[in-house]
């Protein structure tokens, strides 16, 4: 694959992933001594990937570690993100790290990014936009439910699609991150998972069960003994209305260092970029759009 061929696939994941965001919901937390007995206990998997959701707001916080793999055109690029999460007030921040070009020079500097109930802030976002700006993005219509277009996957609404688990099995012991952890292999369905989210993030899944090529999402997750998630591995097929044959992205989502600090402040009205946000070279249309319109549809 020549240089220009690699660039254009980096551009096409970046116009799937980073140019219009992901968001979070917002619900209570429930069962969290239930969950760990029934992970000790050896109990049901399905009932227990159900309340995994429940299981990550009763942890209060930790640092999480992303990355969303693309394979288009027989080459695979990845986009890695890092950071900390809030599960009682639903807010992050992850500074993402898009893919270089083969002569290994970074095609675009960090992005950081603050996940918020309704709305993805970035940073960095390039396109014409000023370093000291803030890009909001309304995720409430966004077709796959927030799970891949911010080029990380939410936390919480990755355990939110384990709601919707329909088969799952016990596949063994092992170990992440010299945590010892029990591995569950399984399916879950969106429009399942939407049913039974949050309420925040109820619409969005149950926009994803629509906007992706399937409804069924393969995954392994990875519970420690308190029924707190670990690592979770969802695989998605997307349709971004440029190609007839659907790209097959892969989601995974580390958490450790439970209750490490995690402040995340969202930016003040004023450092939200109020601009036209250019088109970046990359494919042209709907993405940039989205982003611009929403900045101006909230008013800022």
């Amino acid at each position: 694959m020549d240089r220009r061929q690699h660039r254009n696939v980096g551009r096409t994941f970046v116009a799937v992933g980073i140019m219009l965001g992901l968001g979070a919901g917002a619900t209570g937390c429930s069962g969290t001594g239930a969950a760990a007995e029934d992970v000790k206990g050896g109990g049901d998997p399905v009932a227990i990937l159900h309340r995994a959701a429940d299981t990550l707001g009763g942890a209060g916080t930790s640092k999480a570690t992303t990355s969303m793999e693309m394979a288009t055109g027989g080459t695979r690029v990845t986009i890695r993100g890092q950071g900390v999460y809030d599960y009682r007030h639903r807010l992050g921040r992850l500074t993402v790290v898009l893919p270089e070009d083969p002569a290994g020079t970074a095609e675009h500097q960090p992005i950081t990014e603050l996940l918020a109930p309704g709305a993805l802030f970035m940073k960095n976002r390039g396109a014409g936009v000023p370093t000291s700006k803030w890009v909001r993005v309304d995720t409430a219509t966004l077709s796959d439910g927030n799970l891949v277009t911010g080029g990380a996957t939410d936390p919480y609404a990755a355990a939110e699609v384990l709601r919707g688990t329909r088969t799952a099995t016990y596949v063994g012991r092992t170990e992440v991150g010299g945590t010892a952890v029990r591995h569950y292999r399984g399916t879950a369905d969106l429009s399942g998972a939407a049913r039974h989210a949050s309420a925040q993030n109820r619409q969005a899944l149950a926009a994803a069960a629509k906007g992706f090529a399937t409804a069924e999402v393969p995954f392994d997750a990875y519970l420690d003994d308190q029924g707190r998630i670990r690592k979770l591995r969802q695989r998605f097929s997307f349709v971004n209305g440029r190609q007839q044959t659907p790209v097959a992205v892969a989601s995974t989502t580390l958490l450790y260092d439970f209750g490490a600090p995690a402040d995340v402040r969202l930016p003040r009205p004023a450092d939200i970029y109020a601009g036209r946000i250019a088109e970046d070279g990359g494919p042209k249309g709907d993405s940039a759009r989205d982003a611009r319109d929403d900045s101006a549809k909230d008013g800022h």
